[in-house]
C-alpha cells in the first residue's frame, strides 16, 4: 500500500538564538508529486530543507521524508575522478540503487563519461550533482536551485528529467527562484516569506485566487466612440495609444471574458487583434513578498 505522504512538515519552527527563521510551517507532499518551495532569499527555504534531510534539528515541530536524496546548489566532489567514476563511487554507498550508466544518460552526460570533474562546465557539474542524487534510486529527491547557471537547452533537459522522475512515482521537492520553472513543473507550490508559509496550492489556483485584474488590449478604428467602454462590465480603467492604423486600447478589467464578449457587439466599435495578459506566479510572488515585508516592518516598529 502506497504511503499517503512522501514528505510531511508539521508546525516546523527553527530558531537561532532570538532569531526565528522558520515560523510554524506545515505542508505535506504526496508520492510522485512535484512540489515547489518558493521564497525570496532569507525566507527559510534552505533551513526547511536542512531540517528535512537531517542536517539540522527543528526547534519545534516535525519534518519527515524517507529515502531522500538532495542535489545541493554546490558540493565538493573528487576533482580527479571522471563522471563515470564519480557515479560508480556514489552508487557503491547504497545496498541497492540505479545503474550509473543509465543515470549518466538520464542527466545528459553521455558524452562526458570519461571527463574529469575538474574539466566539467558549470552546467555539466550541476547535472552530475543531480546524477549523484539519483544514483541511490531515492523515493524523494530534493533539488535546490537545480537550473541555476544552465543554458536554455540544458534547462529543458533538466525539466524533462524531473517530469520523468515524477512519472516513475519519485517525489520531487524543488526550490527555485524561477517562477516560470515552478509554473511549468510543479503540481503545487508553497511560498515562504519571512519564515511563514503565506500561500499553498497549485500555481493555477493561486494565480486565479489572487488575480484582481487582467489587461485586455485591442485595436480599434479612429472614429469609434471610446465612451462605450465606460458602461462595459468590469472595466477598471483604460488608456489609448494612437497608431498609424487607428488606436490601440489597453483596458484593465476584473471580467475579461465578459468584456471581450460585450466589445464584439458594440455597434461601430470594430475591435480586433485582441491580446489578454493575465497575472502570473511571479506577480503573485512579488505581491506576497512585498506585503509580508511591510507586515514585518510594522511588527518591528510596534
Amino acid at each position: 500500500m502506497q504511503q499517503a505522504e512522501a514528505i510531511s512538515v508539521q508546525n516546523l519552527e527553527k530558531r537561532y538564538g532570538d532569531k526565528e527563521v522558520v515560523r510554524g510551517i506545515s505542508f505535506a507532499v504526496r508520492p510522485g508529486e512535484v512540489f515547489g518551495l518558493l521564497g525570496p532569499n532569507g525566507a527559510g527555504k534552505t533551513t526547511t530543507i536542512e531540517c528535512l534531510v537531517g542536517l539540522r534539528s527543528p526547534s519545534r515541530g516535525r519534518a519527515f521524508a524517507e529515502r531522500v536524496a538532495i542535489q545541493p546548489q554546490s558540493a565538493s566532489l573528487f576533482q580527479s575522478l571522471s563522471v563515470d567514476e564519480t557515479l560508480t563511487l556514489f552508487r557503491s554507498f547504497y545496498a541497492a540503487g540505479a545503474e550509473p550508466t543509465a543515470i549518466r544518460k538520464s542527466v545528459g552526460l553521455d558524452e562526458q563519461a570519461r571527463t574529469r570533474v575538474k574539466d566539467l562546465s558549470g552546467g555539466q557539474l550541476r547535472r552530475l550533482l543531480l546524477g549523484v542524487a539519483l544514483v541511490g534510486d531515492p523515493e524523494v529527491v530534493i533539488l535546490d536551485e537545480p537550473s541555476a547557471g544552465l543554458d536554455p537547452s540544458a534547462r529543458q533537459a533538466l525539466w524533462a528529467t524531473i517530469r520523468a522522475l515524477s512519472a516513475r512515482g519519485v517525489t520531487v521537492l524543488l526550490s527555485t527562484h524561477h517562477m516560470d520553472e515552478a509554473t511549468e513543473l510543479c503540481d503545487r507550490v508553497g511560498i515562504l516569506v519571512s519564515g511563514k508559509l503565506v500561500a499553498l496550492d497549485t500555481p493555477e489556483a493561486l494565480i486565479l485566487a489572487r488575480e484582481a485584474e487582467t489587461v485586455v488590449s485591442f485595436d480599434m478604428d479612429g472614429h469609434a466612440d471610446l465612451a462605450a467602454l465606460d458602461g462595459l462590465p468590469g472595466v477598471i480603467d483604460y488608456e489609448v495609444e494612437v497608431t498609424g492604423r487607428g488606436r490601440r486600447v489597453r483596458t484593465r478589467t476584473a471580467a475579461p471574458d465578459d468584456l471581450i464578449r460585450k466589445i464584439t457587439f458594440v455597434p461601430g466599435f470594430s475591435a480586433r487583434n485582441f491580446d489578454i495578459k493575465r497575472g502570473t506566479l511571479e506577480d503573485l510572488f512579488l505581491e506576497l513578498s512585498e506585503a509580508s515585508a511591510d507586515d514585518a516592518s510594522a511588527e518591528g516598529a510596534a
